[in-house]
């Protein structure tokens, strides 16, 4: 087998796979589904230079479970699924059967969330929750110090359960206030690990970059497939039903209300929903690719802390090209279609918003 994989990375071929596999998942753009737009299909080719870049950095640079690190898994250029622009997401490569220690500073950010992952989204796009840890039990130090064991067997204090085919963790941590909150700082390390890596080999550098384009072509798949079913109900917020979210890595704190909307250049989507009691809660922009919009230059998503609600408890969402005035004005950036998310984070109940198109 050595030698097989030797021969493909000196003849190339292990290269020209994987560039081949990128190309195939160009397929995506042409699917019928999409908007046969220069705007939409232009967003979908950086969308896929995006997606290649983090898995090329997944699965190459930080693929060795031995020796984790906890990196950025998407932000303001790289984002995928609906990425939460409150959000700053933190991952690490792992394997179910071994022992980790997280240590840190939790700081002031609102929520704090850690999850084990069997991360398949290079095979079928799934990535199933293996463990969750989560602030309601979070035992933090008297100087804000956290330490947590993530292993197979039961640990004393914060445990985060690993099954055996465990690959990844995914920490959340969801800003209220951007101005006035602070993220915790993390770091991982393997118990027990050998004092440095291998040397890079045929087979391991052969391995990761098939991961890396199949986790493009996979990822890419998964989302597209999620646009067409909203797309079945536009300008709607319903449950389709948790169980697809969490299958793709979703938090089971968290109640997902996906949707779709399309407007005319003199129409707003107007969303009015009831509030539960909740520590957290926000609504967001995505384009036809599941991206959050650009929230460093455009108002695209509002949470708990900056909603204006109604005097009756409730909150209106006003989604448009521009400001009309009234509710909590949502700006679509350009975007005349696209997908849509609200979410219910701890919540007591998940009230389904009232959603219709007015002319402004």
């Amino acid at each position: 087998m050595s030698g097989a994989e030797d021969d493909r990375i000196l003849s190339g071929a292990a290269w020209q796979d994987f560039c081949a596999t990128l190309a195939n998942a160009g397929s995506i753009l042409l699917r019928e589904s999409v908007p046969a737009t220069v705007f939409d299909r232009a967003e979908g080719i950086r969308y896929l230079s995006r997606l290649t870049r983090a898995f090329l950095e997944s699965a190459v640079e930080y693929a060795d479970p031995d020796f984790p690190a906890l990196r950025r898994l998407a932000h303001e250029t790289v984002k995928i699924g609906a990425d939460n622009p409150d959000n700053v997401y933190l991952s690490a490569t792992i394997a179910g059967d071994r022992d980790y220690r997280i240590t840190g500073k939790r700081g002031t950010i609102s929520y704090f969330s850690i999850g084990s992952k069997a991360n398949r989204y290079a095979i079928d796009g799934t990535m199933s929750s293996t463990g969750e840890l989560n602030d309601r039990s979070l035992i933090v130090g008297p100087d804000g110090d956290v330490e947590i064991i993530a292993s197979a067997t039961p640990k004393p204090g914060n445990w985060l359960p690993l099954a055996e085919d465990s690959t990844l963790l995914v920490v959340r941590q969801s800003y209220l206030d951007h101005a006035t909150e602070q993220p915790g700082s993390y770091s991982i390390e393997r118990i027990g690990a050998p004092p440095a890596p291998q040397p890079l080999s045929a087979a391991h550098l052969t391995d990761a970059l098939q991961k890396a384009s199949m986790g493009v072509m996979g990822t890419a798949f998964i989302f597209a497939q999620w646009t067409e079913l909203f797309m079945t109900r536009p300008n709607e917020l319903p449950d389709w039903g948790q169980a697809m979210f969490q299958r793709a890595g979703g938090d089971p704190d968290i109640f997902y209300l996906h949707g779709y909307f399309e407007l005319g250049p003199d129409e707003a989507w107007v969303i009015e929903t009831e509030v539960p009691d909740c520590p957290y809660w926000n609504f967001q922009l995505n384009n036809w690719w599941m991206e959050s919009l650009d929230y460093r230059f455009h108002r695209i998503w509002v949470n708990k802390h900056g909603a204006k609600l109604n005097p009756d408890g409730t909150v209106t969402l006003v989604i448009a090209a521009r400001d009309p005035g009234f509710g909590n004005w949502i700006d679509t950036a350009g975007h005349n279609r696209g997908t849509a998310l609200l979410r219910w984070v701890g919540a007591d109940r998940h009230p389904l918003p009232n959603c219709r198109i007015v002319k402004i």
